[in-house]
């Protein structure tokens, strides 16, 4: 009598139930075409300023190979404050406020599991970076998502707010400039939120990756503001601003009680961030910010050619504050976001992503990157003009 094999599923549920990344999808299929004009990856088409290269070089050069303190150089952790003082005007203790992290990415995923308990609730504002709701499950807890629309800039209003909190509340996840719609926050506009977040005793994770691409004025940290230092954690990266995308290589801060949980976790799982990476990360700050204000001008010029060109096109499309994303509405297409973008890739070889993977508010939406060239913007925005037409006309 033979043996039945019995087969298991040797995932635990939780993994079993993620689903694969909506915008790789895409991007796979995109990769096994030529000629294609992607629009799609969230990433600087800057190479990495040459005297932040130069940093790393030398360090390699002069030895620098070993391990650092599980918290990071602290020298990068000085530099890090006296940046965010001089411009955000929130300061941080080097020494038991500030963890160098293995990207901005890591900073959220140690952060939810410092916090977490299983079954708390995580608010999330939507449209979001496609990783929060993954992050959040895998930690244990439960996300709600908060909807917000074209009609107010996708900004939070204290009302959308105060109608998810429930006595299982822990924390809300808010990412200004936002990834994928380009809007972001007002001090004042911060403060019409924090009564509710103070009454309901929430707290914060501030995701501003994106921080220094806010075209036209300063960035308004969430921390900054008078009572919320305490109640936030703040999360950024070299990443963007100083196109150090694949240097892998963020921070956190928050209060001592905080910051010590997340440093735990960090020490038992990434021991530190790559040495190298801090010694070229300490040159940008000290020296590279001519070379990110001169990527931020380009982006700002290109932010206003494609949100014209989608004008133009007749795709309606808010006026990004910050980042590098448009997201035009192709609702007068009567397709799908899927649909749109699966059709404008296969018959015009521009690949864009669903706004819908950002969440059931992106709904009849599409992300656009403008971090690339003018003339790929041009001939892209030729193409999807081309294809709004034939869609239009069909």
């Amino acid at each position: 009598m033979s043996q039945q094999t019995v087969v298991r599923n040797r995932l635990s549920q939780t993994v079993s139930a993620l689903k694969p990344s909506g915008i790789r999808r895409f991007f796979d299929l995109a990769a096994s075409m030529e000629g294609v004009i992607s629009l799609g990856v969230g990433e600087p088409d800057f190479v990495t300023p040459w005297r932040v290269r130069e940093a790393c070089i030398s360090s390699l050069e002069r030895g620098y190979t070993a391990y650092t303190s599980n918290a990071g150089l602290l020298e990068l952790r000085v530099e890090i404050n006296k940046y965010l003082e001089e411009r955000f005007a929130v300061s941080y203790h080097p020494e038991t406020e500030m963890l160098i992290t293995v990207g901005a990415s890591e900073a959220i995923d140690i952060a939810l599991r410092a916090i977490v308990d299983p079954g708390d609730e995580i608010l999330v504002v939507e449209p979001c970076y496609v990783s929060y709701e993954p992050v959040i499950r895998l930690a244990g807890g439960v996300p709600v998502f908060l909807r917000t629309t074209a009609e107010q800039q996708f900004k939070l209003t204290p009302e959308e707010l105060e109608a998810h909190i429930t006595a299982r509340t822990k924390a809300i996840i808010f990412c200004y400039p936002n990834n994928p719609t380009g809007s972001t926050m007002t001090a004042e506009e911060w403060k019409r939120l924090l009564p509710v977040i103070e009454k309901h005793d929430l707290l914060v994770i501030s995701d501003e990756i994106y921080a220094e691409l806010t075209y036209g004025r300063m960035h308004d940290s969430i921390a900054a503001l008078p009572g919320m230092k305490d109640r936030t954690i703040l999360i950024s990266g070299f990443s963007k601003a100083f196109a150090m995308t694949g240097w892998r290589l963020g921070y956190v801060c928050a209060s001592p009680d905080l910051l010590s949980g997340m440093l735990k976790i960090h020490q038992y799982t990434m021991l530190c961030a790559p040495v190298m990476a801090q010694m070229a990360a300490l040159e940008a700050l000290r020296h590279g910010q001519s070379d990110m204000e001169r990527m931020v001008e380009s982006y700002r010029q290109r932010r206003n050619f494609v949100v014209q060109g989608f004008q133009e096109i007749g795709l309606a499309c808010h006026e990004p504050e910050g980042a590098f994303y448009a997201f035009p509405s192709i609702q007068s297409t009567g397709l799908e976001a899927s649909q749109f973008a699966e059709g404008l890739l296969l018959q015009e070889k521009v690949a864009v992503v669903p706004g819908d993977v950002f969440g059931d508010c992106g709904r009849g939406h599409i992300r656009c990157s403008y971090a690339t060239s003018l003339e790929q913007l041009q001939k892209a925005l030729e193409r999807i003009g081309r294809y709004v037409q034939k869609v239009s006309a069909g």
